[in-house]
């Protein structure tokens, strides 16, 4: 097993003696029509368009081409874009599989992931799931300020994962959802969080390997559900969480069997035939 960094709340004492800031949005200011004046139709509307979309880019703090960090294929549907928006942030049940799932392909692709507010989060399950240890800083007890604990950590970790340890002041919110769009930093929330990019749920969780009453456990199968404000529904998808390999991977399809209907159940029906015509 690999080395894995663990740092108390003390470590970062001094940094989170401030408080964070962070440039607020300027106002999105309406669009110049008249610099498109004696150009053709559409050099119009690519201008405006162009136009409209630096603005809605430095109002963000983000590029909305921008790349996302990489999770693995069987959850890649559950996320807008397929994948964790740098300077977003996700609100997630308290699962640590569903939590470990989404650290693990950011880690592997050389991410830096920290995870504060977890001390029962064991290494060898991270590792099991494909968590990079060698990139993975634990904070396990952040104490009363875990939100100021958590915005310092965002300032050099690119993902950061919390759970909250109380309630916190929408000012202060606000202040971290700032810094993690000038950082580009991604948060993971095991909880509800406002401004969610998406909140994803874990329900429906079915073992596999028991048998009639005994054997040994090889595999769960759970259904994710994420909602995001860019989607009209809501979305779903079968997971083995973990897999028989401890893995995280795509539930097999299953064929539901039809059963022929019974030749004396076919014979009750009334035959009601009426001549036309």
């Amino acid at each position: 097993m690999r080395a894995i960094v663990q740092l108390t709340a003390q470590h970062v004492h001094e940094a989170v003696g401030q408080a964070p800031t962070g440039t607020q949005p300027a106002a999105l200011g309406a669009v110049d029509s008249s610099s498109a004046g004696g150009t053709s139709a559409g050099s119009s509307s690519a201008g405006t368009v162009a136009q409209l979309r630096a603005q809605v880019e430095r109002v963000q703090g983000r590029r909305l081409d921008a790349p996302v960090l990489p999770v693995h294929p069987a959850i890649a549907s559950l996320l807008p874009g397929g994948g964790l928006r740098p300077g977003s942030a996700y609100s997630l049940p308290r699962s640590t599989s569903v939590l470990l799932a989404l650290l693990a392909q950011p880690s592997q692709a050389g991410s830096w992931c920290g995870v504060i507010g977890m001390p029962r989060l064991g290494a060898e399950a991270a590792e099991g799931l494909g968590v990079d240890l060698s990139r993975l800083v634990l904070i396990p007890d952040p104490g009363a300020r875990w939100l100021a604990v958590t915005s310092t950590v965002a300032e050099v970790l690119p993902v950061v994962a919390v759970r909250p340890s109380g309630r916190a002041a929408d000012g202060e919110i606000s202040r971290l959802a700032a810094r993690l769009r000038d950082r580009g930093a991604v948060l993971l929330v095991q909880g509800p969080w406002p401004q969610a990019e998406a909140v994803i749920e874990v329900g429906e969780p079915t073992w596999e390997g028991v048998g009639r009453g005994h054997g040994y456990l090889s595999g769960r199968e759970v259904t994710l559900t994420s909602s995001s404000r860019r989607w009209p529904r809501s979305r779903r998808a079968r997971v083995m969480l973990p897999d028989a390999a401890g893995h995280v991977s795509a539930a097999p399809e299953r064929m539901r069997t039809v059963e022929a209907m019974p030749a004396e159940s076919a014979e009750s029906f009334p035959h009601l035939i009426r001549a036309v015509g």
